[in-house]
């Protein structure tokens, strides 16, 4: 199996996150922060060097204030939820995804907070100025993703920080897509509130995510429960990151995500980018000859996390992708990648949406060569078909057999 799907959860992972987790799971598993005996002490011990890893990685401040989530998803959810109120005005992006699209339209229909979502240029990239010139005066939270999941474009992330930072309105960051192989600065970015998923570029299972929220930010909690201190107090607490940890946390997996964390220092974040470069360089040398090809995603150096988003003229990409899996043993994805308004955006719809190629750090030259062959061969004998007849799948997910 080649596997380019890593934008979605990458594959596989370093031999220090199976090791950790096993160990973890057959030697210390007990429940962190939640009793006095020797297990539960060193699976706290195990959480708290994570937190303090994750700190470290993204020149954050207190690890305390890092909280566990089980994805992104929810860590975008707590913080959007969290702080906004009835008649609060958003800004956010058309590159952004459900996990952030889906809980500013509830709470634009429930609550009447108002959102911008701010279209960019061909690739989706949203300006400073644009930003700046939407704040109103009770706008209160400014959200971007780092690099739009659809097209791997990033956001001029540090520019939106300093904009945010001067009016004094809270900045909340997608790091899905970015975290793990471009750098991340909290503090110089002017970051107050940075979302992370562990299962992507950090190397770590699947659920396992986080939040660091910067001093001064309040969040409301969604849910309250169980957190191993101030037992006695029937309402949540109100420290971190107990405030926001209801329940027990996924130790396993977030030992596991310190190890991938672990083993990104080891390598050089640095060199995991220029070896994601380096390949979906070769991609677009090759593709962007082939004239029943169109690229959507750009080849320029820091601009791009490592997609490579593409369409073959007479096919859909639901059907391009169900061809490479089937025939070549090449996983990838296709449809609307959960980024709809990313995809009206710039165009896709209407071609329900791209084939999407996303390089990981252990994706090897050979088998970029070999897939860029099959797509070659998939574009040479397509043939254009009414559109309806080449779609075998859901465009949205292509996760089941359905027509559209």
């Amino acid at each position: 199996m080649v596997y380019f799907d890593n934008a979605s959860t990458s594959y596989p992972k370093p031999e220090c996150v199976y090791t950790e987790m096993d160990r973890c799971l057959r030697e210390y598993c007990a429940n962190p922060g939640r009793g006095a005996h020797a297990m539960s002490r060193t699976a706290a011990q195990g959480v708290a060097e994570t937190r303090a890893i994750i700190a470290r990685f993204f020149n954050f401040g207190d690890p305390e204030r890092i909280i566990f989530t089980k994805n992104a998803t929810e860590a975008l959810n707590i913080a959007i939820k969290g702080s906004l109120r009835r008649g609060d005005h958003v800004i956010a992006t058309m590159m952004e995804h459900n996990s952030v699209v889906r809980p500013l339209i509830e709470l634009e229909k429930e609550n009447g907070v108002e959102v911008t979502f701010l279209a960019g240029d061909m690739y989706g990239e949203v300006t400073p100025s644009d930003v700046a010139a939407n704040i109103r005066r009770n706008t209160r939270l400014i959200v971007c993703t780092i690099s739009a999941n659809t097209n791997g474009i990033f956001m001029p992330v540090a520019e939106i920080g300093n904009i945010a930072n001067r009016y004094g309105i809270p900045f909340l960051v997608d790091g899905s897509q970015g975290a793990g192989s471009v750098d991340i600065d909290f503090k110089a970015m002017k970051i107050n509130l940075l979302a992370f998923p562990g299962h992507k570029g950090l190397f770590g299972p699947q659920g396992t995510g986080g939040l660091c929220i910067s001093p001064g930010i309040e969040l409301k909690p969604l849910l309250q429960g169980g957190t191993g201190s101030d037992s006695e107090n029937p309402s949540q607490p109100q420290v971190l990151p107990e405030a926001l940890e209801s329940g027990t946390l996924n130790t396993p997996g977030i030992i596991g995500l310190g190890a991938g964390v672990f083993f990104i220092n080891q390598v050089g974040r640095q060199n995991i980018e220029d070896h994601k470069q380096r390949l979906i360089t070769r991609m677009h040398e090759e593709l962007s000859i082939h004239p029943k090809i169109h690229i959507y995603s750009s080849k320029e150096p820091g601009k791009n996390s490592g997609v490579v988003a593409i369409n073959i003229d007479g096919i859909v990409s639901t059907h391009v992708s169900k061809i490479l899996d089937e025939q070549y043993s090449i996983a990838t994805r296709a449809g609307l990648h959960c980024a709809p308004f990313a995809h009206k955006a710039l165009g896709y719809t209407a071609k329900g949406g791209v084939l999407r190629l996303s390089v990981g750090y252990f994706n090897t030259q050979d088998e970029v060569e070999f897939t860029l062959h099959a797509l070659q061969e998939i574009a040479d004998r397509s043939v254009d078909v009414p559109y309806e007849l080449k779609t075998h799948q859901c465009i949205q997910c292509g996760a089941c057999s359905r027509s559209f």
